[in-house]
């Protein structure tokens, strides 16, 4: 063995033997219930970051741990294609040269994203790679490929024919910047400091009534004044009308439970076209729904030829400006308020009233509540289950069109006779490029259109853990694999991904599609801040990975995982585990030399020359040994991955580097009787470390044991069982 281990010059080259070796492919064994995982398939957007390192390493663990127990251990990969995220990185990138996508039309494009797909998703899985992550890379999969998008398609035709999807007008999240509508899921909420504006509205007949808005530029499509019927103060007003300031409209007074009492003045403005209570009372009172801020954040014609054009922010400070004139205004107190943003751009979002395609979901969540209920599916830590339970209680209808051109194009064609025709063939054709004669079932016109919208990237990763085994088409890997056994993922996509998924799996295949779901920490930097490259807080795991090693970043993340709690990053930990990796190595090295002429032995001279000559120190080692293969089973078996790494690096340290080592090496110099004992002590004790290091830390494990002989590579070689003496 060299002096000192280099992770630069073995963990490439050891990662190409198991690749050749195919180690990371299971068989299909007739009887044997494997061990499946489904990789959380990162989007085709760039590189791996911190949350994707902890992530993948955690499932790495768990798959390698598996492996070794003689279970057949599928870990399947790929990649999302990110419909929002990689439209958005594309078309920045087109717009440094110069162009929009509408310079170039929809196909060519989309053929531009096909380019980026190709060379962020080799990236990726590279880097993957490089973090030592034992996936099935036979079977890896894409979101777009051919075989999913048939997957796509055959959900969406089922769901439209069981009458699960719908199409309406609705207000919905809506991206100025993205051109696109958003679910509410993908909506994130910031504090802002503004104003609450208290503006008069002028009784018809005499009087004032007064509204506070933190929104002052909707008001030009205000259709009613709304009132808690409950509220004594305006019981006599309802029924009123009161005049719209600037606009000079007649607009009701109108009575609704759904206005709080204790917000601002108790009286609010109702602007159907732009906020979604709003929208609610005006379908109970069939109020007019004014559109007065376009898809690109502008003032339209309706809301005044003073305001056509102008951005709605600027509007804003138009329309305090002449309330003030107006002597309207009678206040403005500062306010503190949560506000959308658009989780890609961070653009402000803009409730819109649109034409969308929609998921119905109670009843796909009454099986899911259930199956969650009954313990189909755990989640770990368990604090997870009530957040889950809460949110499927209290489920909106899913909104799955988007206003982009990168992804699943939805199914649909329109005819100029109204009707509206869903067709999976038809769309396969289209991917296929062999188009057939179509025409209208009701009316036989050929003037058809495709609706333009693709679906929710969400739509389609639903489906992940049985269309990338096949479906819909059966398959032995499909009835061998699925339900998967175990996911890995991050909180901020339990209800995005992680509940879509169980309602999906239970709707599809009948069944849950995971029965262990791990909610990994979020990584923090030290600060205890949100890693963020824009905002100079990240940390690139790469980089660690150069510095320190694949292996010491793996152990350094698990060091600091706690049970559930969110890291705050800390290199030290990172730099503890190189520290170990050498440890390891120099131990390794240390052992060799006091083995010099043992073999491994047989049953009969281990009874007869080994077993009577174990001494106390010998038999206590052992018993540590047998104890910390236990307890590294059960930290695994509970998810429990910082007490595992603590386990064994506290028992490879202390008992066996501190003691066992110094132990034995006496004995052996002096060539006494108990030698062979110590020889065989040692190299019991140092194998089985390292197959319990392993799953942690497997390129300097493995290129350990090719030092010692062995037949077989330590990746596939047996987990630790009790040893007898």
């Amino acid at each position: 063995m060299d002096k000192s281990y280099k992770p630069e010059e073995n963990e490439k080259r050891i990662y190409d033997k198991w690749e050749k070796g195919k180690y990371f492919t299971p068989k299909l064994e007739s009887g044997k219930k494997p061990f499946t995982v489904v990789i959380p398939p990162p989007n085709v957007t760039g590189s791996l970051h911190m949350g994707h390192a902890l992530n993948n390493t955690i499932q790495d663990v768990m798959v390698r741990w598996n492996r070794m127990n003689g279970i057949p251990s599928e870990w399947l990969p790929g990649t999302d294609h990110a419909g929002i995220a990689t439209q958005s990185v594309v078309e920045k990138k087109l717009a440094k040269e110069g162009k929009t996508r509408f310079d170039l039309g929809r196909a060519n494009f989309e053929k531009e994203v096909w380019k980026w797909k190709d060379e962020y998703e080799a990236r990726i899985l590279g880097q993957l790679k490089t973090l030592g992550c034992s996936c099935d890379w036979t079977r890896t999969r894409f979101t777009m490929d051919e075989g999913y998008t048939k997957a796509i398609l055959k959900a969406f035709t089922h769901y439209y024919d069981k009458g699960y999807i719908y199409r309406d007008y609705r207000i919905t999240n809506w991206c100025p910047r993205c051109g696109t509508s958003l679910s509410d899921l993908e909506v994130e909420h910031e504090e802002h400091e503004s104003f609450l504006w208290y503006i008069k509205y002028e009784i018809e007949g005499g009087g004032e009534l007064t509204v506070a808005t933190t929104r002052p530029e909707t008001m030009l499509g205000d259709t009613a004044v709304a009132v808690n019927p409950k509220d004594k103060r305006y019981k006599d007003l309802v029924g009123k009308n009161v005049i719209l300031p600037i606009q000079g409209r007649k607009i009701p007074i109108i009575a609704d439970s759904i206005v709080d009492m204790e917000f601002g003045t108790g009286a609010v403005k109702v602007t159907p076209a732009h906020d979604p209570n709003d929208f609610e009372i005006a379908k109970r009172h069939n109020l007019d729904k004014i559109i007065v801020i376009d898809l690109e954040g502008k003032m339209t014609p309706e809301a005044g030829e003073e305001f056509t054009g102008l951005d709605r922010f600027e509007a804003r400070d138009v329309v305090i400006e002449m309330l003030k004139e107006g002597k309207w205004l009678s206040q403005a107190k500062p306010y503190v308020h949560s506000v959308g943003h658009c989780y890609r751009c961070n653009t402000v979002m803009e409730p819109s009233l649109t034409l969308q395609w929609y998921v119905s979901m109670k009843e796909l969540a009454k099986p899911a509540i259930l199956a969650v209920e009954k313990g189909k599916v755990d989640f770990h830590p368990k604090k997870w289950k009530k957040v889950y339970l809460d949110w499927m209680k209290n489920i909106n209808d899913w909104c799955i069109s988007r206003q982009i051109w990168w992804g699943h194009q939805i199914p649909v064609w329109y005819c100029e006779c109204g009707e509206i025709i869903v067709s999976e063939k038809w769309a396969l054709e289209d991917v296929e490029d062999k188009k057939s004669e179509r025409k209208c079932p009701k009316c036989k016109s050929s003037k058809l259109k495709r609706d333009e919208d693709v679906l929710d990237t969400w739509f389609s990763s639903a489906l992940w853990p049985f269309a990338t085994f096949g479906w819909p088409q059966t398959s032995k890997d499909l009835s061998y694999f699925y339900p998967t056994t175990f996911l890995a993922t991050a909180r901020d996509i339990l209800y995005l991904w992680v509940a879509r998924m169980i309602m999906s799996g239970i709707e599809f295949m009948g069944e849950v599609p995971f029965k262990d779901v791990y909610i990994n920490p979020t990584v923090f930097n030290h600060e205890g801040r949100r890693m963020s490259k824009s905002l100079g807080t990240g940390v690139d795991p790469l980089e660690l990975i150069e510095k320190y090693g694949t292996d010491a970043t793996r152990f350094g993340l698990l060091w600091q995982i706690g049970q559930g709690q969110d890291i705050k990053f800390s290199e030290d930990a990172i730099l503890n585990g190189k520290r170990f990796a050498n440890k390891v190595w120099n131990a390794t090295r240390f052992t060799l030399m006091n083995l010099e002429g043992y073999k491994d032995v047989s049953r009969e001279t281990y009874e007869k020359e080994i077993k009577p000559n174990l001494t106390k120190n010998d038999k206590e080692i052992l018993k540590k040994l047998n104890l910390t293969i236990a307890n590294t089973n059960k930290h695994l078996e509970k998810y429990d991955f910082q007490h595992a790494v603590e386990e064994i690096y506290d028992f490879f340290w202390h008992d066996f580097c501190d003691t066992c080592i110094e132990d034995t090496k006496v004995r052996i110099r002096e060539n006494d009787e108990t030698k062979l004992a110590a020889q065989y002590t040692l190299d019991t004790v140092l194998k089985n470390s390292l197959k319990l290091l392993h799953p942690i830390m497997p390129f300097v494990t493995e290129a350990i044991w090719k030092n010692l002989n062995e037949k077989e590579p330590l990746i596939i070689s047996d987990w630790p069982q009790k040893i007898e003496f």
